[in-house]
């Protein structure tokens, strides 16, 4: 279902919820169709509600189409179990949010830390922590919890936690969508910058026509 350069694959996708009231189901998604190829940067734009986080969803497998089927670096997404798919998400998909998420308690190392607990692999996990914060010109901040950094210094955390299983995919949902202006677009030059340096395919869902043309491609 997939070739050397896609990544992922999405075919005749359909994503229906029911009814509260049992009526007619809520179709969000009908037929959606979509190639990823490796490395690529795509922006999801459109109106608000209209199924772009209900796509991204999907992608990253919170949630499962009604019909259709989706593939993976040349896996059937669809076939694997819930423990398959716990796996997936934490090595091989780093995930952005509008709100950063980030454990209060915990220092910026700390927070950066939490995704590779949960494989028990011997790496230099915190080698690599220091070098993305250092990247994020977080360097100075290891030590600090998030009360005491800035909106966009939280949401730097944020992107370094994303990458630190050095995942094949990463997804941001509105990540941007907190920040002021001036934040927000460096933020937004910050993921492009990554998504080369990395080798990181970026698929981001947003408002922002700025972020939005800063991708290589938009839907």
């Amino acid at each position: 279902m997939t070739n050397d350069t896609s990544l992922l694959q999405l075919k005749n996708i359909s994503r229906e919820f029911p009814s509260t009231e049992g009526g007619t189901p809520l179709e969000v998604l009908r037929n959606l169709s979509m190639d990823v190829a490796r490395g690529e940067s795509i922006a999801i734009i459109g109106p608000s509600g209209c199924g772009k986080s209900t796509l991204l969803n999907l992608i990253g497998t919170l949630d499962q189409p009604t019909d259709g089927a989706i593939a993976f670096d040349g896996r059937d997404l669809i076939a694997l179990n819930d423990d398959e798919l716990a796996l997936l998400r934490n090595r091989e998909m780093g995930f952005i949010f509008q709100n950063h998420h980030l454990l209060a308690q915990c220092t910026v190392m700390e927070n950066v830390l939490v995704p590779t607990l949960a494989h028990g692999r011997v790496t230099n996990e915190e080698e690599r922590a220091r070098h993305l914060l250092n990247r994020v010109g977080l360097g100075e901040r290891l030590s600090h919890r998030p009360g005491q950094l800035s909106g966009g210094e939280r949401q730097r955390v944020a992107v370094v936690r994303a990458l630190i299983n050095q995942p094949q995919l990463l997804l941001a949902d509105e990540p941007t969508g907190a920040l002021d202006q001036t934040t927000a677009d460096q933020l937004g030059q910050l993921l492009v910058e990554l998504n080369a340096e990395e080798n990181v395919t970026l698929i981001t869902v947003t408002h922002s026509a700025k972020l939005a043309d800063r991708m290589a491609r938009t839907v």
